[in-house]
Order: structure tokens, then C-alpha cells, then sequence
């Protein structure tokens, strides 16, 4: 299909001055699309040139238009010597290839160098003519849309959901290439960054094809990653859910599912889940594959480990029928199609009918030099054993596809893990076919069960159970059979009974290992990983338990491989589950000889324990119905089929030991304290100290148990550095470190959002790197949204006040250590102003910028500063339009680290100008918000010695046009809102 491309360079402001004589820059400008580049006049001496050049124009076909980027070169022209460079600027065309799209690009980009970072800014239109083609054979893929959010667009309506779609594109890095020896560190820089641009618009298109093959028209939680391999190239893959979406005609016309948790929470709070869930991962032994062309010279696939419940229950036999005929039915309806994954982690009314439990695959590979770029299929065919691996499991748990599906990398030399996790799920066939399946199971279900309990039911056969596990009948229904607890990769369902509220729950972990090469590091690597599986999950299920809650929704695991340690990071939110059982609490157990003083220890941790789990319980409202065990109808179970409890990484596999189980409750979570590791974990499990009064803190969009949101949200990102000392260290003092970092970092947050009290930090996205040896670097993304409270403010905040003591006093003393090896995005002083510390609004471009010219203005209405956030909604507001993804990939040099302000202060600086580039864009597309935003890397190096540093962040989220609840009702009372919304804003934007 051909295209046309036409681009005007209108003007530029604030350049730096490139002549030191005249203090002025004698500036022009290069336009640049594929091979074909065009220039400017030179605008002689002057800092805000005014180019207003003719009309560019580009004929191209639309398989370049959507895997080339526009680049837009801003030099000073130099009479006698090679012209100096200003900076670039990266445009991607895709946004204005699809029917629904923006038609024109128009506004102030700043323009970034890699070097000096933002230098100045030019003002550019650009357009895109483009002619039909009717050609099959055609490779573009034109028309189809993108969307980072998980759940479906705003203002969309599924049709139909076709599945599981991915790509990779491989190449050389050229960072690792020869001429990289002799050309300048901005060259490379430059290189990379073009060569990134173009892997990703080839990435997107090809996706984009397998789309229009499945006859869909959308791409939903779309997920692209970079894998950096060093010498052996460079790796961009992608993943997301192919859909057929509908533009609904109304703004106001929301599914239920895809309603922002403003007024319709308020009118309908959270109360019941979907159909289905157990947590529960299939186990299969460590296998290892040689001399395979495909997998290298080394290959170890880890699945997730087993969670053993304390038992298992009765087989009751209401609902069979129902059950089984849903299967059946399912079954034949997905017998013609591939075993679907899905990316989302929100679903539409009735999409999901159950779900089994997380299931992960850790897979552990040496990495080889890539010797053709256009064969990927070595990387192709490690992903897809792992995606094999977590079928098999899924299938295990008697489900026939995975919901909340992500896969991710990390990299330590020639070692690359691959990690995939998702929660097998069943789910509705009438959302996987056209057409509605005759006589749906689903209906004649939901006539017998009560809805918000049915996602909670077991999938799989009670008497063929995969894993030992503790059933019970669920407790709203009381009619099918319940896990006592459930862990998913996904969100709370919307419909889900919840008590109480919900909080933040991570499981931190470091082991060290040691220094090896190629085979030998690998070897020692994936004999690591089932240990750390293993305990990490027992931090999970005794937090959870300690919490007194039952269930974890959005749980993301983290392993991350240094030179000589192994890190991970579990995080999800904890809630309590009305169908799932009340848990039972941790009872503490000895093994060692009867002595006075150690039992008197013990007593006095049990004491510590049910004190807390009491505290946890007053502190999340969690006050569930007493129902009676007759009631239930739940035996229990035998002694000995409780016996698989916590038990440390050196008691023997093979070891099985009874424990005295006649003291405390029958239905006590057991921890078994048999060595000083055991006794340091129950140690550290009573060290996690809640959020302050007034604050709530979660990694899923939505905080459950709290409806009363207000429009007021403030983002955040920080980003934490610090060196290790590397004399004497231990798997304890790493611990201990890594625990220290990421609770000082929750403080600092707490202590500078204080006076939005009250507030909940939710979508709280930890990322834990290690880019150096003995450098562990954390960063953490968040939104910060303010609730209405009953008790009175001022108490609150007198309390909080209390609480933070402890918070600020760690925060003056962090202030203590070298700026160099702590870095904080957001400001470090003692007492700042909340609102102005963090990033999200520190923009070093002004609100002006950000103004699209060419675009016609509504009456009575102002652009303000782009919004951003990691949430799929903007509270107290509609989302009208949808205007494509931004997916920025940045680099940052310095040779003059210390000078900008040490690690702390190049960050910053970094983090905030990647901030006010993406503004800018989304502002020149005609927005006025950025949805689901996403930092989903951000790769720190140094060189302390040579004073130089390396950073490159690569960011994602979706362009949207958003109206104010208010004003459109306001504008509804007057005029049709299409009569006001312009491409360039949707009404007045308030911060």
C-alpha cells in the first residue's frame, strides 16, 4: 500500500549556543525517512530559529511508513569544519496509520542529545496520506491498534478475543560491533537508539500480521521487552492478546468491567469474582537437554514449585454434572484452536468461569553470538519450551488456558534466565468463537451458584489432585469445593467478595554463588533456583498468613542472576477472600533438645506472631462471619496428611518427620524451626513493618475495599542505587541489606506523599537489577491516589505524624552516605514539599511546550501538562479516545558524573526528561494523558574511576484523550461533546 509522507519543519526555541563568539547558533535541520533525507535553510544567529520550510514529502510504502521512525536532526552549521550536532528527535508514524487515529502530528518535541541530554525544542507537522490496498500479500499490517493496558480499552467493547500472539526480532548490538572502537560514544549511542526504533516498528508490524491472519483488529497488553545479550546481540520480542474490538458510539457507554473505580465503584463496590481459582503450581523434576543445536550446549527448565496445603478433604459431589458438561463443552469448543495464553489480567463479565493457580517455568541458557539476523529461531525455540512447560502445568490443573501471562529475561554475562509465569484458568468459550455456544453450561451454572464465588471453585478432579491440598466447601456457596488459599498472576476480579481491605505483600531473597564461567555458572545457577522457588513462596504463604488473608491477586516473581549472587523479589496484594476459609495462623514447632530458655524464646515469638496476625486483623478491617465447621461440611484431615509442612533447604527432601500437632490449633499453619536459618526467617518475617496510618499500598490497580477514590493522583518514580561492601558477606547480611533498601525506600515514598493523606500507593511495580558486581539498583513506579475518609483528617494526619518519626530519622540518615551510592529520583530533603518532589511533575519543560498549535481549541477549556500514570483509568474521568501506544526507548551518557550531581542527580536529570519527551509526543498526537505507563527497563552502568556513566530507560503506555466527569457533564448540558474535542485536548486538565 502505498503512502505519502509529508513533514514541515515550522520552528525551534531555547537552542543551546553553539558559537562562542556570538553566543548564537547558526541552526538547520535534516529530515530523514528511510534513505532519503531533506534539509532546511540555514537560520543564522539565533537561539529560537523560524524555519517554516516548505512541505517535505516522502513516497513510501506503508511497510516502511510502520518500521521506520522519522528522524529529525537539529545541527549548527559550521563554515569551515564538520557541522556540529544539536540532537535528535524520533518520531514514530505508526499512530496515524489506523482509521480511528489522530490525522496529524503537530507540537514542540524537545530535542535530545545523548550526550547533554535535552537541548532546546522544535515545533513539527507531520502527515501521512495513505491509499487502500487490497493486496493479500501484502506485509503490513496497517489499521491494526495497539494497547499497552491489560484489561480491555475504555472505550471498547470485545467482540471476540482470538488469543495468544508474540514475535522476536534479533541483531547485532551495535554497541559490541567493531567500528564502535573508532566512532564517538554519541555515534554509538545514536546507533543503537535508531537501530532499537527500527527492531521495534518491524516487531509491531509482524504482531500486527498475525492478527489480521486470526481476522482481529487489536492488540491488548501488549509487552515488548529488550533483552541486551551483550556480544551476542540484541533481542526484541513481544507479546499480546489478539482481539476484535468495537468503538462504542457513547463515552458514557462503558462495560461494567472497563468502568474506572469513580462513581460506578461508588455506586457498586466491589463485591464478587468471575467463576474460579486455586493456587496451586505443578511440580515435574529438573531435566536437562545437551549437545541440542536449539538449546545450546546447556539447557534447565525449573517449573514452580508445589505449595502444599495441610490436607486434603472429603470429594462432594454437588455440581458434578454442571462441572463436568463445562468441561466437555469447553473442551470441544477449543479443540480446533491453540492452548490460548492471554496477557490480560482484567477480564469482561463472564470471561472467566474458574481458575486453577499460578504455574511458572524458569529455563536456564548460555548465550551464543547471533550469526543471521533473519533466523530467530534459537530464541524462538527456547521460549517455545518454556511456554510448553506452562501448558503441560495449566493442563495438570484440569484448565485449558493461562490468564495474566508475561515473560521476562535477565541476563549476567553469557547466562540468560528465561522466566514465564500466568495463572491457568478456565474460561468462557463465548468469548473464544463467533457465535454463542448452544445451551451454554455458564448459564445453567450461574442459575445454581450465587454469583462471587465461582472463580474460587476448583477446575481440577478432587480425587486426582495433583497436589496435596486443604479443601473445604466454599463459604458463600457452600455447595463446591474451595482451596484454603489462592495465589493468581491476575487482578481482583471486580465482582469479587472481599472483606476488609487489602494490602502489599513481597517476598525478598539473595543467595550467593559462586564466580564461574559459560557451563559451570549455568550449572550453578539452575541448581539455585528451586531452592529460591521454594522459599521464596514460603515467604509468600507465611506473610500472607501473618497478614490473616487468604488470597494473592497480580503476584509477580522476580529472579535476577549478578556475577556472584542471585536475587529475587516477589511481589503481590494480599486481600481476604469471603468463599475461601479463614486461616488458621502460624504455630511455631521445635525439633531441638528441651531447654528453658530456648522454649521460653519460642513462647515468646508465638506470642509476637499472635499478636501481630490480631493487629493485622484490626489494622485491614478483617472481621469475617463465624460459620460453623458443621456448616462447612469440612473434615479434618488426618495428622498425617498434614505433615508436609515449611520445612529449611537442608532438611532432606526424603526427610518426612511428625510434628507434634496437639498443641495450638488444628488448623495452624505450621512452621517448623529446626536451624538458625528457620529461626532468622520467623525473625524477619515479624520485622516487616506496616505503612503508616493513612496510607494503603498495593500492586494491583484497584486497592479492594476502598470505593471512595477522588480525582487527585500523583505518579512517581525512583530509582535506588547502592554498593555493597564486599568484605564478609553472607547470605544473612544480603538479606538484610536488600530488606533495609526496600523498606527505606517505602518510607521515603510514605514521608514525601504524607500530606495527600489519606492515600493508597497502588500499582506499586518493584525492579530489582544488579548491574555490576556489588551493585544492587531497585526501582520502583507508582501512583499515589488520594480517598475520602469517614474519621476526621486531622486525626489521621496527628497519627501519621507519629508514625513517620521513624520513617524521616532513616531518611536523614540514608542522607549520611555518599550521594553516589544512593540514588533517589525523588529529591533527598529532609521535610520537601510532597507534590513537588516527585518526578512525574518535575518536567524541565515548561507547560507551554506542550500545546499543539495546529489544533483547534474548545471553548471555556485549557491544555495543561500531559498526565501520566500506570493505571488503565484516570479517576474522575472518562476516557474518550484512544490514540496510540508510546513505546520510547532512551539513551544517556556523562562523562562528568560527579559534576551533575552524582549518581542521584544524573538519574533524575534522566528520568525526568524521558518524562517531558513522552508529554511531548502524547501532547503532538493530541492528547492530554498517558494510560498504563510503564518503565520496563532502566539499565544503570558506572564507572566511578573514570567519572563516566551509561543509562538506558525504555518506557511504554497508551496516548488517551480523557474528559473531566464534571465537565462532560456539563458539556453534555450544552453542546454534543464531538463539538468539543479537538485533537489536541479534551478539556481542561487539572494537577
Amino acid at each position: 500500500m502505498p503512502g505519502k509522507l509529508k513533514v514541515k519543519i515550522v520552528a525551534g526555541r531555547h537552542l543551546p549556543v553553539m558559537d562562542r563568539a556570538s553566543d548564537l547558533t547558526d541552526a538547520f535541520v535534516e529530515v530523514k525517512f528511510g534513505n532519503t533525507t531533506f534539509k532546511t535553510d540555514v537560520y543564522h544567529k539565533s537561539l529560537n530559529p523560524q524555519w517554516n520550510s516548505e512541505w517535505f514529502k516522502f513516497e513510501v510504502d506503508d511497510e516502511d511508513l510502520q518500521d521506520e521512525p522519522l528522524q529529525i536532526t537539529v545541527l549548527d552549521h559550521d563554515t569551515y569544519s564538520a557541522n556540529d550536532a544539536i540532537g535528535k528527535v524520533y518520531i514514530d508514524i505508526d499512530p496515524l496509520l489506523y482509521s480511528e487515529a489522530a490525522t496529524v502530528i503537530s507540537g514542540w518535541f524537545p530535542i535530545y542529545d545523548t550526550i547533554h541530554g535535552i537541548r532546546g525544542e522544535i515545533n513539527v507537522v507531520v502527515k501521512v496520506d495513505l491509499f487502500n490496498d487490497l493486496n493479500r500479500f501484502r506485509q503490513s499490517s496497517c489499521g491494526v491498534k495497539f494497547f499497552c493496558t491489560t484489561s480491555i480499552p475504555k472505550c471498547y467493547r470485545a467482540v471476540l478475543i482470538h488469543g495468544f500472539v508474540e514475535e522476536l526480532v534479533v541483531n547485532e548490538d551495535p554497541e559490541y560491533q567493531w567500528i564502535d572502537r573508532i566512532r564517538t560514544p554519541r555515534a554509538s549511542n545514536e546507533a543503537r537508539q535508531r537501530l532499537i526504533s527500527l527492531m521495534s516498528g518491524e516487531l509491531q508490524r509482524k504482531i500486527g500480521l498475525k492478527v489480521l491472519e486470526m481476522r482481529g483488529n487489536a492488540v491488548v497488553g501488549y509487552l515488548q521487552c529488550f533483552d541486551l545479550e551483550g556480544e551476542s546481540g540484541l533481542v526484541v520480542r513481544a507479546i499480546g492478546t489478539a482481539c476484535t474490538l468495537d468503538k462504542l458510539s457513547s463515552p458514557a457507554a462503558f462495560l461494567p468491567a472497563c468502568n474506572s473505580p469513580s462513581k460506578e465503584m461508588k455506586e457498586s463496590p466491589l463485591v464478587h469474582p468471575p467463576s474460579h481459582g486455586c493456587r496451586s503450581t505443578h511440580n515435574s523434576p529438573i531435566h536437562t537437554a545437551t549437545g541440542s543445536r536449539l538449546t545450546q550446549n546447556f539447557s534447565v527448565s525449573v517449573p514452580t514449585l508445589i505449595y502444599t496445603g495441610m490436607g486434603s478433604g472429603s470429594a462432594g459431589k454437588e455440581g458434578g454434572p454442571f462441572k463436568a458438561l463445562l468441561r466437555q463443552q469447553t473442551q470441544s469448543a477449543l479443540e480446533q484452536r491453540e492452548f490460548p495464553f492471554f496477557t490480560l489480567t482484567a477480564f469482561p463479565p463472564g470471561f472467566l468461569v474458574h481458575v486453577g493457580g499460578v504455574v511458572s517455568a524458569r529455563s536456564v541458557k548460555l548465550l551464543d553470538r547471533i550469526h543471521n539476523p533473519d533466523e530467530p529461531e534459537t530464541r524462538d525455540a527456547w521460549w517455545a519450551e518454556i511456554r510448553q512447560e506452562i501448558k503441560s502445568h495449566a493442563k495438570a490443573l484440569g484448565c485449558h488456558a493461562v490468564v495474566g501471562y508475561s515473560e521476562s529475561t535477565s541476563i549476567c554475562e553469557e547466562v540468560c534466565i528465561l522466566s514465564a509465569s500466568g495463572t491457568a484458568a478456565v474460561l468462557n468459550p463465548r468469548f473464544l468463537q463467533d457465535g454463542t455456544v448452544e445451551g451454554c453450561v455458564e448459564q445453567r451454572l450461574e442459575e445454581n451458584l450465587p454469583a462471587g464465588c465461582g472463580f474460587c471453585h476448583i477446575p481440577y478432579d478432587e480425587l486426582n489432585m495433583p497436589f496435596p491440598a486443604h479443601l473445604t466447601y466454599c463459604y458463600n456457596c457452600r455447595k463446591q469445593k474451595v482451596p484454603d488459599v489462592l495465589f493468581t498472576t491476575i487482578d481482583l476480579p471486580m465482582d469479587a467478595t472481599v472483606i476488609g481491605k487489602g494490602c502489599l505483600i513481597q517476598a525478598r531473597l539473595c543467595r550467593l554463588k559462586k564466580k564461574a564461567q559459560a557451563e559451570a555458572n549455568a550449572t550453578a545457577i539452575s541448581n539455585l533456583l528451586p531452592f529460591m522457588e521454594y522459599e521464596v513462596h514460603t515467604q509468600l504463604m507465611n506473610k500472607l498468613k501473618l497478614k490473616g488473608m487468604n488470597a494473592l491477586f497480580g503476584l509477580r516473581i522476580q529472579i535476577t542472576v549478578g556475577e556472584n549472587m542471585l536475587m529475587g523479589l516477589a511481589s503481590a496484594t494480599g486481600v481476604y477472600i469471603a468463599a475461601l476459609p479463614t486461616p488458621g495462623g502460624i504455630q511455631i514447632a521445635g525439633k531441638t533438645p528441651n531447654d528453658g530458655s530456648y522454649e521460653q524464646h519460642i513462647s515468646h515469638m508465638q506470642k509476637k506472631i499472635n499478636d501481630t496476625i490480631a493487629k493485622n486483623k484490626e489494622l485491614y478491617e478483617i472481621n469475617p462471619p463465624e460459620i460453623s465447621e458443621e456448616i462447612i461440611g469440612s473434615p479434618i484431615p488426618e495428622p498425617r496428611q498434614r505433615s508436609r509442612l515449611l520445612r529449611s533447604q537442608s532438611e532432606s527432601s526424603d526427610e518426612v518427620t511428625e510434628l507434634d500437632l496437639s498443641h495450638g490449633k488444628k488448623d495452624a499453619f505450621v512452621l517448623e524451626i529446626d536451624d538458625t536459618d528457620a529461626m532468622e526467617d520467623v525473625h524477619s518475617l515479624l520485622t516487616d513493618v506496616p505503612p503508616p496510618s493513612g496510607f494503603y499500598s498495593c500492586n494491583t490497580e484497584i486497592m479492594p475495599g476502598i470505593n471512595n477514590w477522588t480525582s487527585e493522583i500523583q505518579m512517581f518514580t525512583s530509582v535506588r542505587v547502592i554498593r555493597l561492601s564486599s568484605l564478609n558477606l553472607t547470605n544473612q547480611a544480603l538479606n538484610k541489606n536488600f530488606n533495609d533498601l526496600c523498606e527505606n525506600l517505602l518510607k521515603s515514598l510514605y514521608f514525601k506523599l504524607r500530606s495527600m493523606i489519606p492515600c493508597c500507593l497502588c500499582h506499586v511495580n518493584f525492579t530489582v537489577s544488579l548491574p555490576e558486581d556489588e551493585l544492587i539498583q531497585v526501582t520502583v513506579t507508582a501512583v499515589a491516589i488520594t480517598f475520602d475518609k469517614n474519621q476526621a483528617l486531622q486525626t489521621t494526619k496527628t497519627h501519621v505524624e507519629k508514625s513517620l518519626q521513624r520513617a524521616s530519622t532513616d531518611n536523614e540518615e540514608l542522607l549520611q552516605f555518599p550521594l553516589e551510592l544512593c540514588s533517589d529520583s525523588l529529591p533527598c530533603h529532609p521535610f520537601p514539599p510532597a507534590k513537588a518532589v516527585t518526578v512525574e511533575k518535575a518536567s524541565p519543560v515548561g507547560e507551554g511546550n506542550f500545546r499543539n498549535r495546529s489544533a483547534p481549541s474548545c471553548a471555556n477549556s485549557t491544555v495543561g501538562v500531559v498526565k501520566m500514570t500506570p493505571l488503565s483509568f484516570i479517576p474522575g474521568a472518562k476516557i474518550t479516545k484512544y490514540l496510540g501506544i508510546i513505546n520510547m526507548f532512551f539513551i544517556r551518557e556523562t562523562t562528568s558524573l560527579r559534576e551533575e550531581g552524582g549518581v542521584s542527580g544524573f538519574l533524575h536529570a534522566f528520568i525526568a526528561e524521558v518524562f517531558a519527551m513522552v508529554r511531548a509526543h502524547v501532547a503532538a498526537l493530541g492528547g492530554n494523558a498517558v494510560v498504563s505507563y510503564i518503565m520496563k527497563q532502566c539499565v544503570f552502568m558506572e564507572n566511578p574511576n573514570k567519572n563516566q556513566a551509561q543509562c538506558l530507560i525504555n518506557v511504554s503506555g497508551d496516548a488517551v484523550v480523557f474528559v473531566r466527569e464534571s465537565e462532560l457533564e456539563a458539556v453534555s448540558s450544552q453542546q454534543p461533546i464531538a463539538n468539543c474535542q479537538p485533537a489536541g485536548t479534551g478539556g481542561e486538565v487539572t494537577t
